[in-house]
Order: structure tokens, then sequence, then C-alpha cells
């Protein structure tokens, strides 16, 4: 009977402050979605990052008749030069860090070129005038500048590119877009947790002779606390639902249904799974902080 009266009395209160209700509602709605936007993106972030660092290789590519740096003043590398920088590969020093090195030839290269430009433009050079390449996997991605203070500067190598670093910029812009994300969340739900406290402070002023006829009979300040406790929680609840369903539309149809088949570059995408993680988080952070802020709103207001 005691639960049925309390949820009776929130029931009363959200219908009696139905507009402040729709307020909280929708600024949880808008704040949750941005919060889980935010872990969407962090996550695609490590996905990304762990995907390419697996494949991203250190590129030690020898001088070709073309070079114009200072380590090929002698025109293409010579084979002595190649074996030199093969040899090195190979000593101990560096060869504990490599888990796999590929060597692409001339012939190789040019065939390369033909499929990236097309026999038309690639007919403007020759095999012969292509670069002789050395593409290193490293166990540990992240030792990549050894490779590169390695072989800078060593005559007949033209130049070491760490494939990672073309990366950088777009994890980087991710990164800030990511907080931006969380930003918006923050103030949103500062917004959020001030506006349930002022909901409840106004459904307790519209219900003071009630409060103080139930303080006369001799109820708990629990038993009075209870119902417009609820009335926050219910109403973030609602929010929260919302945004969990627009977190999941989003990864449904903005991921699954346009970006996965759009931007082929990318082959590791957050799916429907780690949205399904993301929606009990967003009903916890809803519940929990509507639960806080409707409990410290009426408890102050009870003893002024």
């Amino acid at each position: 009977m005691r639960i049925g009266l309390i949820l009776a009395e929130a029931l009363g209160g959200l219908r009696r402050n139905i507009s402040m209700v729709i307020s909280v509602v929708l600024v949880t709605f808008v704040s949750l979605t941005f919060v889980g936007a935010a872990i969407l993106m962090q996550a695609q972030i490590g996905t990304m990052r762990a995907y390419w660092s697996e494949r991203a290789q250190v590129v030690v590519s020898m001088c070709s008749t073309l070079s114009e740096s200072t380590e090929c003043v002698d025109g293409a590398a010579s084979e002595e030069q190649t074996a030199a920088v093969k040899a090195q590969l190979e000593d101990d020093a560096l060869s504990r860090l490599i888990s796999d090195v590929r060597f692409e030839t001339k012939d190789e290269a040019y065939a390369n070129i033909v499929e990236q430009l097309g026999e038309d433009k690639a007919s403007l050079f020759s095999a012969e005038q292509m670069s002789e390449s050395f593409y290193v996997t490293l166990k540990d991605p992240a030792q990549s500048q050894v490779l590169v203070e390695a072989f800078n500067g060593k005559t007949g190598v033209e130049q070491v590119t760490d494939q990672l670093q073309y990366l950088e910029p777009l994890f980087s812009a991710l990164t800030v877009a990511t907080y931006i994300a969380v930003g918006i969340a923050v103030l949103m739900l500062i917004a959020a947790i001030l506006l349930i406290g002022t909901t409840i402070r106004l459904s307790a002023y519209a219900r003071r002779k009630e409060i103080g006829i139930m303080r006369l009979v001799g109820a708990s300040n629990r038993f009075i606390q209870t119902p417009f406790v609820l009335e926050g929680v219910f109403a973030a609840f609602l929010g929260s639902v919302l945004a969990s369903a627009a977190v999941l539309a989003g990864v449904h149809f903005g991921v699954d249904g346009y970006l996965r088949g759009r931007v082929a570059f990318i082959t590791t995408w957050v799916g429907m799974k780690d949205a399904a993680i993301v929606v009990p988080v967003l009903i916890g952070i809803g519940i929990v902080l509507a639960a806080l802020s409707a409990g410290f709103a009426i408890r102050r207001w009870l003893r002024t």
C-alpha cells in the first residue's frame, strides 16, 4: 500500500508539472545523445588506431634516377647500398623489432604506378626510374622512430617514411571532435541537473500543504522525498531511452547504412554491438544524475 501511494504521488506530480517534465526529457535526451556519440567516437578512434597500427609500415625508399636528395648525389642506389640496407635490417639490433620485411623491386613499383594512375599516365615513367623499397612491419609500431633514425641520412636511401604518421592528423581531428561532443554533453547535463532540481522544488512548493499534513501525521522524510525523486528519475529515464534510441539509429542508419559503404579506406567501424553496450551506460547516467539532483533538491527544500 505504501508503494502504491508513493507511485500515485509521483504520477500525480508528473501530471501537474507536465511542461517541466517534457523540458527535462528533452534536455536529458540531447545531453545523453552527445555523451553516447562521444563514447562511440572514442571507440571508433581506438578501433582504427589498433587496426592501422598493426598494418602501418616503415618504408625505406632507395635512391632512383629521379631522386634529388643529398644522399642520392650518385643517382640510383647501387646493389651494394641496397644489400647494406638489407643486411642492417637483418642484423640483431633491428631484427628483434621487426616482424616482416618485404622488398619491392623497380618492376613491382612500376606495376603499382600503372594500377594507380593507369597506363596512359604511367607511360611518362619507366621501370628503371622507379625506386626500390623495403616495407618493414614492426612488432611494436611505437618503435618506428628507431628505424627512421637508423636509415635517415644513409647513403643510397632517399627517404624513410613512417606510414602511421599520415593517419595522425585524422586521429587528432576525431579526438578534437570527441572533446567538443563531451564539452557540449557536460554543459547539457549541467542544464538537465539544474532543470530537474528546479522542477522538484516547484513541485514541492505546489504541494506544500500536502507535505505539511504528512509531517503532522508523522510521515518520515524518506516517505515524503521518494515521490519527488521518482518524478525526476522517471523524466530522466524517458530522456535516456530516447537518447539510446537515437544512438542505435545513428549507428544503424548512419554508420552501417551510409558510411560503411562509402568510406572504403576505413574497414573497421563501430557496430550495433558497441551501441548496445553504450545504451545501459546512458540509462545509468540519466537515472543516477536525476536521483542525486532530485534528492538533493527536495532535502534542501524540506529543511527550509
